[in-house]
């Protein structure tokens, strides 16, 4: 920090316009992709409905946006790049904002690092083009054009070469130019996108204007960004509550990922990264993710917009609701009864990953039968010992697999029939499509825990006195937060209440946990509290508890299991919500078509 002799008074100056854009610019434009954000942005608010973007040397060199939008007038250029000028509002209702863009920052503020160039035409006017240079305005003059808007940016930071040292590669750069179309393009199905980069002369993303009614459109447009995969494993989502409407697709648990890159989340059309939905999105998942996995989504929340606030983050990618807990609730909400809802449905590329690990290496590869037996290893003794007590009659040791004569069941089950059991551990069903492989031991965990946790509601969480009250001592601020969620943490068996000053005192604590650290748990929830606005720390502490007693009460790997057994499992499966998927997140099962094992065979 700057320090000043005690005689010296600092003197405040007024920036010039050119310094102010620059500053504001540090705020608007972190790299290329935050220029091309702010330049597409535009175009929507325009109208548009084809979009073009090109770009060279990760948009440092080049950016360049093409709308079919309602484009300007020559007198409205000089405006659009005024600082605090735009068409969005009128100033009279900050929070009434319909629009992407509202400050009129933008365009000043790229106009201030780079070589901007704005030609325009509006329906009824000539075209118009107005350029900046290092925040120097040049005058207007005609241009030709059709109805819309070209707006060209180069040679970014040239005016801040110090921003440049910042930037990543090239290629890195491309990538997040490319993320953030994507995202954009994601809320606006109708709208056609094209990105070009013009150093390699090719397309990089491309995605026509959608037809159709808007779920539909909005499936079809997730189709080509996220792929095939993403749909045929995810669950629509549409609920509302209070005023606010939630809808998307989530995709089943089994269908995680190793970090949070398919998570994405829309305002009122706008792409956040909002940390109260964020939280909301991991909490609807509690309970069925292994560790370490992130769950995938495309979750668009709708509200009036006086009942969220858009302009409390410099690039508008954060939000504040009026009501947290009310946007909070819904998206926890709506996701656990649609992951209720899909029952046993597990993730399609479960099935793909075994047939992966099972398919034919490539014909490229010779086959181990098709190989020279002198290039070949040699098997050990004890392999040729295998083998040939193998060939006796009768086999050496006794076979780990039992056929069960056919049970007659509704012919539509999902799950199938079981045929048989191999090594008291995997039950073979036949469907009438394919066949099916449960993990008897998950299967049943996941069965039981469910079983357990409808029995704690209906019951609701017993608790256990304290001999002697804990006291923990808080700030008054803290005591004030954790005492008003005192009900909620009461349904769960920690009893709480003020023991004067910042201090409160935990009466009664979960009886089924064993040992709690009653000051590390409350000083835990306070940390969730802060962050999203919410907790579910004590809620997934008794779920741990009550996955524990389902682990160790259900079906053990190496039991033999009758025919009735089996099939009486694979029904209560079809029945219990979230059975795809052990306590763990792992799947419970996984179906082999009969065309994926004839190709297996190369039948």
């Amino acid at each position: 920090m700057n320090s000043h002799a005690p005689n010296m008074r600092p003197i405040i100056r007024q920036l010039d316009e050119s310094a102010a854009n620059r500053i504001a610019a540090g705020e608007v434009v972190e790299r290329p992709a935050s220029a091309v954000k702010e330049l597409v942005e535009n175009a929507l608010d325009a109208g548009a409905r084809r979009i073009g973007i090109a770009i060279s040397k990760g948009g440092k060199g080049l950016i360049r946006v093409s709308d079919d939008g309602c484009g300007m007038t020559a007198e409205d250029l000089p405006l659009a790049l005024s600082r605090h000028a735009t068409s969005k509002i009128d100033g009279s209702d900050l929070l009434d904002i319909r629009s992407f863009g509202f400050r009129g920052e933008a365009l000043p503020s790229l106009g201030a690092v780079g070589r901007l160039t704005i030609s325009s035409r509006a329906q009824g006017f000539d075209g118009a083009q107005i350029g900046v240079v290092g925040g120097r305005i040049t005058p207007v003059k005609p241009a030709a054009g059709n109805r819309g808007t070209v707006v060209e940016l180069r040679d970014l930071f040239f005016a801040t070469p110090a921003r440049l040292k910042f930037l990543r590669t090239d290629r890195a750069e491309t990538q997040a130019v490319a993320e953030v179309i994507r995202r954009l393009a994601m809320a606006e199905p109708y709208v056609g996108f094209t990105l070009t980069d013009e150093d390699e002369g090719r397309t990089l993303f491309r995605a026509d204007a959608e037809q159709g009614e808007l779920f539909d459109a909005l499936q079809t447009r997730l189709t080509r960004i996220m792929g095939r995969e993403f749909i045929d494993n995810a669950l629509p989502i549409d609920a509302t509550r209070d005023g606010i409407t939630l809808t998307g697709f989530a995709a089943l648990p089994t269908y995680s990922r190793g970090a949070a890159v398919a998570q994405h989340l829309f305002v009122n059309g706008r792409p956040v990264r909002d940390k109260l939905l964020t939280g909301a999105l991991r909490a609807g998942y509690m309970d069925v993710l292994a560790s370490g996995r992130h769950p995938a989504a495309v979750l668009f929340v709708t509200c009036d917009p006086h009942m969220v606030d858009v302009n409390v983050h410099p690039a508008k990618a954060e939000v504040r609701f009026r009501e947290p807990d009310i946007a909070r609730g819904l998206v926890v909400s709506a996701l656990r009864h649609a992951l209720a809802g899909a029952g046993h449905r597990s993730s399609t590329t479960v099935a793909t990953a075994a047939l992966s690990v099972a398919r034919p290496e490539p014909e490229a590869v010779p086959r181990a039968y098709q190989a020279d037996y002198r290039s070949a290893p040699r098997p050990s003794t004890q392999a040729i010992a295998a083998s040939l007590a193998f060939q006796a009659p009768g086999f050496a040791e006794t076979p780990t697999a039992r056929v069960e004569p056919e049970t007659v069941v509704e012919p539509d089950a999902p799950l199938g029939a079981a045929r048989a059991q191999l090594h008291e551990n995997w039950i073979i069903a036949q469907t009438a499509d394919g066949i099916v492989i449960v993990d008897q031991h998950a299967a049943h965990e996941r069965l039981v825990y469910e079983r357990l946790k409808a029995q704690a509601e209906a019951k609701g969480i017993a608790s256990q006195a304290l001999l002697i009250p804990e006291i923990v001592e808080l700030s008054d601020a803290d005591a004030q937060q954790i005492l008003s969620i005192a009900d909620e943490l009461a349904a769960l068996g920690l009893v709480i209440e003020p023991f004067g000053g910042g201090a409160i005192a935990v009466r009664e604590v979960p009886a089924m946990i064993a040992r709690i650290n009653a000051p590390a748990l409350i000083r835990d929830i306070l940390d969730d509290l802060a962050e999203q606005g919410a907790s579910d720390r004590l809620r997934s502490r008794v779920d741990a508890v009550l996955s524990s007693m389902a682990c160790h009460g259900s079906v053990r790997s190496g039991r033999r299991m009758s025919g009735d057994e089996m099939n009486a499992l694979l029904r209560e499966m079809e029945r219990t919500p979230k059975s795809g998927q052990c306590n763990h997140g792992r799947p419970t099962w996984i179906e082999l078509k009969l065309s994926d094992i004839e190709r297996l065979f190369g039948r």
